[in-house]
């Protein structure tokens, strides 16, 4: 017991300080997570040794497993699946049989498998991985269809191809048997463990409605136990049946729309990352680096056949006739990296095989481990560049959601809303919220805490979220809720500037995910007042390449002298609110507002539609000299 319990800590340590060292050295979790594992596994320091663990071992990945498919239903954005519906059926479906053929032709030509052996091998990676995927796109900010094409993808590809890799298996260990049989066996695992699943999710979600004495703590858990209850009830009824039920189940209920919807999805993704560190390392410390060795040229020919020949192929012709572009299909037809569940049914079948008397175990499981060290790496490390390179980085996730109907909130609402780009304004107060709404803004009459009125407002699909309340604090814990819980492209907070946490320049380092709005010395509260009395110029420059250093030098001065405030940059078409941390560069075009006492007719600027109120068609209004012959003397 006391080596079991010392082979779990020991994973865990090394998974999370694998998970630590990947986020540091911003790679993919997986690629720590292998190197850490076969170091110190037998092929390494040999500190790990998951034999230990006895039967447990399989226990553990399984219910792993469950939970972290679970999660991927769970976070499953049914409305964005819904807009490639049609390539993601051909995917799961037409696209499992091209993998399977494909990648079974590969092992058996290049690795040179026996065919049973190599179909073995095809059956296990025509699954994609969505835990690698899904921080994957995150981090690119990848466009939403592809996105929510290769997310669906790695979420129900998953147990489709577990089930056919069972299948597999039986037909390898027996030695044949009856076609329809077969995929009678198939479509039986499916349909009971969506039966199942359905079931089981539609009962969880009625359940959570009618229990409001359930604390979030023991919601979250009694929603795990309820997926590791029909997991063991789906798998009882059938083999293999169970990852089908866990998804389908975690598809239902966040379909559910209930309100701790956001809150189960967090909680679940931190178990989840805790059971792919675990897994990862376990499983990869139990790698023969000797086995993968012995595959030779061979082995690494089948991977790059299946990398750039037959998934290209796949991903054409299952998209054939979609509303998918050429770039599209070709950032989906690179990026499919293998993840768990490939390495959790390959290390299972290896000592299935081993007990069935049929050689080939060890081969199969160097080869998959293979396939996914290679694959996340090449694309897990390409895939930004791809994406660049195609012009597919993300750019829907437009306008912006502002907590906190200030005078210069309205202000910057109204400069985005004169681009045409999308705005929804957050206030407790109803005077104030009467007023913005006045103004024509859609106006959300509560506190930006409620997720639910976040998500009403839209802010999943904004691009920006702003905390612009008259107190600092308050804008930094409603800006740090929202990132936690939506994380949005930027996350902004008005707060007040401190010394100690000044980077040198007049602002002050982003809070985590959190970044400060603007870079003033004055408060927020103050410069609402200003907009109020009429006392500020609204300006407008654009940086310039020949005497960058003079401007910024200049403007931070001002900054500091907290005679101006930089509202907005005009950046690449893209209206971005400053943050306190932004650099600014050569082309970027700077909105700002400058102190002035001296009284301005500037009518109802932050709250007018009228058109004349453009920063480009304000007469009365003038930008901000740069030269420092023309900038009046700052005061002492």
């Amino acid at each position: 017991m006391a080596e079991i319990a010392q082979t779990l800590v020991l994973a865990v340590l090394v998974g999370i300080g694998a998970q630590i060292a990947a986020a540091w050295l911003r790679l993919p979790g997986i690629v720590c997570l292998l190197i850490f594992g076969v170091g110190l596994g037998r092929s390494g320091l040999g500190a790990i040794d998951p034999q230990q663990l006895g039967p447990a071992l399989e226990a553990i990945v399984s219910l792993a497993v469950a939970l972290i498919l679970f999660e991927g239903g769970l976070s499953l954005e049914l409305r964005d699946v819904g807009k490639v519906s049609g390539s993601l059926r051909n995917l799961v479906t037409i696209g499992t049989l091209v993998s399977f053929a494909g990648g079974g032709m590969a092992a058996h030509w290049l690795a040179e498998f026996p065919w049973p052996i190599a179909l073995l091998y095809s059956s296990l990676v025509v699954v994609t991985g969505p835990t690698v995927i899904g921080p994957l796109l995150k981090n690119i900010q990848i466009d939403r269809q592809v996105s929510a094409l290769l997310e669906g993808e790695g979420v129900l590809i998953d147990p489709i191809g577990a089930i056919l890799a069972v299948v597999v298996l039986e037909i390898t260990i027996d030695g044949g048997g009856d076609p329809s049989a077969i995929l009678l066996s198939m479509l039986w695992r499916l349909g009971l463990g969506s039966l199942i699943g359905g079931l089981g999710g539609w009962a969880i979600a009625a359940f959570l409605r009618r229990a409001p004495f359930l604390f979030d703590d023991l919601r979250n858990l009694t929603v795990l136990a309820g997926a590791w209850g029909l997991y063991s009830l789906s798998q009882e009824t059938a083999s293999e049946s169970g990852l089908m039920a866990v998804v389908v189940a975690g598809i239902v209920l966040g379909a559910a729309e209930l309100p701790e919807t956001r809150t189960l999805r967090r909680f679940k993704g931190q178990l989840t990352l805790l059971a792919i560190s675990v897994l990862f390392v376990l499983l990869a410390a139990d790698l023969s680096l000797a086995s993968v060795f012995t595959l030779g040229w061979g082995g690494l020919g089948a991977v790059l056949v299946l990398m750039l020949v037959v998934r290209p192929l796949n991903v054409w012709l299952c998209t054939a006739g979609s509303d998918l572009n050429w770039r599209q299909k070709l950032f989906a037809g690179w990026v499919a990296p293998k993840g768990i569940v490939s390495a959790s049914v390959a290390s299972l079948f290896a000592i299935l095989l081993t007990q069935g008397g049929i050689t080939g175990g060890e081969s199969i499981k160097a080869l998959v481990f293979l396939t996914i060290a290679t694959t996340v790496t090449a694309q897990g490390l390409t895939a930004g560049l791809v994406a660049d390179w195609l012009r597919l980085k993300s750019t829907e996730r437009r306008g912006i959601a502002i907590a906190g109907a200030t005078p210069v909130g309205l202000l910057l609402a109204r400069l985005f809303a004169d681009r045409g780009e999308p705005v929804a304004i957050v206030e407790t107060d109803r005077e104030a919220g009467q007023r913005a709404e006045a103004a024509g803004f859609r106006v959300f009459s509560s506190s930006a805490l409620d997720t639910s009125v976040l998500e009403a407002a839209g802010l999943e699909s904004l691009g920006t979220f702003l905390a612009a309340t008259s107190n600092g604090e308050v804008n930094s814990v409603l800006a740090q809720r929202v990132a936690e819980e939506f994380a949005p492209p930027r996350v902004l907070a008005a707060m007040p500037i401190l010394e100690e946490n000044s980077n040198g320049n007049g602002s002050i380092a982003p809070r985590g995910k959190v970044q400060p709005a603007f870079a003033t010395q004055r408060s927020l509260k103050e410069w609402n007042q200003f907009v109020s009395d009429r006392s500020v110029k609204l300006g407008e420059t654009v940086m310039r390449s020949t005497d960058l250093d003079l401007q910024h030098a200049h403007l931070t001065a001002l900054i500091r002298a907290g005679e101006l405030i930089p509202l907005l940059i005009v950046r690449d078409d893209r209206l971005l609110v400053v943050s306190a941390g932004d650099d600014w560069l050569a082309g970027d075009q700077l909105i700002y507002l400058l102190h002035d006492p001296k009284p301005k007719i500037l009518q109802s600027l932050a709250g007018s539609r009228k058109p004349e109120l453009m920063i480009e068609r304000l007469p009365a209004v003038e930008a901000l000299p740069l030269s420092p012959s023309e900038v009046a003397p700052l005061p002492h």
